[in-house]
């Protein structure tokens, strides 16, 4: 855990180079991704489609997003739910302080940003008519509390969502996450499959979405 706390420490301070990766800003991200991730341009919108899918038009109810990172690819989203109460929530302060700083420079007002653990979510039962989690379980060290708690958070008949590398869907993507992302604490096993992702998924929820482009699923999960 610690390990992973320092990394995404790092990226905090170093938000600009992440937020540039993850918006394909410019070529040397292009060629990143399409090379380590197979995501080329057609392939990046279907991911960024994919991932927030789950949030319905007009969506005014109370969302938590967690981890909320940098708030690149979630923030702009925000952005356009004028009726709803959105909750942040990151473990690194310096990931929370460029959102804040992002949220700030958008304009973007009423979200509230909170230091806090996915593992123990400082929420009642029942609260959150949404949850999502954009690349986040991928990273989580404790996997069995981190679903526990996002699914306690929701209430019944809310929807939880978002995205998550999973393995098997491209050799490359695998061969960097194992020997670059696990070593530098940016991702942490065990991870899923498609298939043993649906299946789980399908077991928690009493109705679950999966989808995939290339190693990146997407899911929408009824409580």
């Amino acid at each position: 855990m610690r390990e992973i706390f320092d990394a995404y420490q790092f990226v905090g301070c170093h938000s600009k180079f992440f937020d540039r990766m993850m918006t394909r800003a410019d070529l040397p991200a292009r060629l990143l991704l399409k090379f380590f991730w197979g995501l080329d341009e057609q392939a990046y919108q279907k991911f960024l489609t994919q991932a927030f899918a789950g949030i319905p038009e007009n969506f005014s109810g109370r969302l938590l997003e967690v981890p909320v990172g940098t708030g690149v690819l979630s923030l702009p989203v925000c952005k356009n739910l004028d009726g709803a109460e959105i909750f942040c929530v990151d473990c690194s302060d310096k990931m929370l302080d460029a959102a804040k700083l992002r949220a700030e420079q958008m304009n973007l007002r009423g979200v509230k940003f909170i230091l806090g653990d996915v593992g123990n979510l400082p929420f009642a039962d029942n609260f959150f008519d949404l949850v999502l989690s954009i690349n986040g379980f991928h990273v989580f060290g404790d996997k069995i509390a981190a679903w526990s708690e996002t699914r306690r958070v929701l209430k019944r008949g809310g929807i939880f969502c978002g995205c998550m590398y999973i393995k098997g869907e491209n050799c490359r993507t695998d061969f960097f996450v194992k020997n670059f992302c696990e070593p530098n604490g940016f991702f942490s096993p065990p991870y899923e499959t498609f298939a043993s992702l649906k299946e789980f998924l399908s077991n928690r929820y009493s109705r679950a979405e999966v989808s995939h482009v290339e190693s990146f699923a997407g899911f929408i999960c009824v409580k």
